[in-house]
């Protein structure tokens, strides 16, 4: 089966304080074999980048509204006069805040709708047919369907 990988470098802030951020460069990445999920890698300047996997639905709703609770939340919002969408995350870690450019994250995101529209995720990964073949019957569940013990009702008139 052939799947699909819609990736995107891009240039994010680390917000530190009001008055100050750092960039991070950062990948995002959609694979049409996990299609629930979206994966972003923070390169932070150590040879092994900080890698965050969350629902892509969470991200699309956080390009139009305040969506998520717990480790991840997402909401959009104008920075000096530019749209940008904000990623709160926390873990045992430590917790950030990260700016992204809205363009470019919905950019990205609808090429990832457009390899697996919304609502198609469970498709791409075969779960039907999977528990189909799990649940179709074999000629072994003929002797697991025999009722082992014989009928209370006499079937000669005792």
């Amino acid at each position: 089966m052939h799947h699909t990988v819609v990736e995107r470098e891009l240039e994010l802030k680390l917000i530190l304080s009001p008055e100050r951020s750092i960039p991070v460069p950062a990948r995002l990445s959609y694979r049409s074999d996990d299609p629930f999920a979206v994966h972003v890698a923070f390169h932070i300047g150590s040879d092994h980048p900080v890698h965050w996997t969350f629902a892509r639905e969470l991200l699309v709703e956080g390009v139009f509204r305040p969506c998520g609770h717990g480790d991840v939340r997402v909401w959009p919002t104008k920075v000096a006069g530019r749209s940008v969408i904000l990623m709160a995350l926390s873990s045992p870690d430590g917790d950030a805040l990260l700016e992204a450019p809205a363009a470019q994250v919905s950019a990205w995101l609808e090429r990832t709708l457009r390899a697996v529209p919304p609502g198609s995720e469970a498709e791409q990964l075969g779960i039907d047919d999977g528990l189909a073949e799990l649940l179709a019957p074999t000629p072994a569940d003929d002797l697991w369907l025999r009722d082992p013990w014989p009928s209370d009702e006499s079937t000669d008139g005792e």
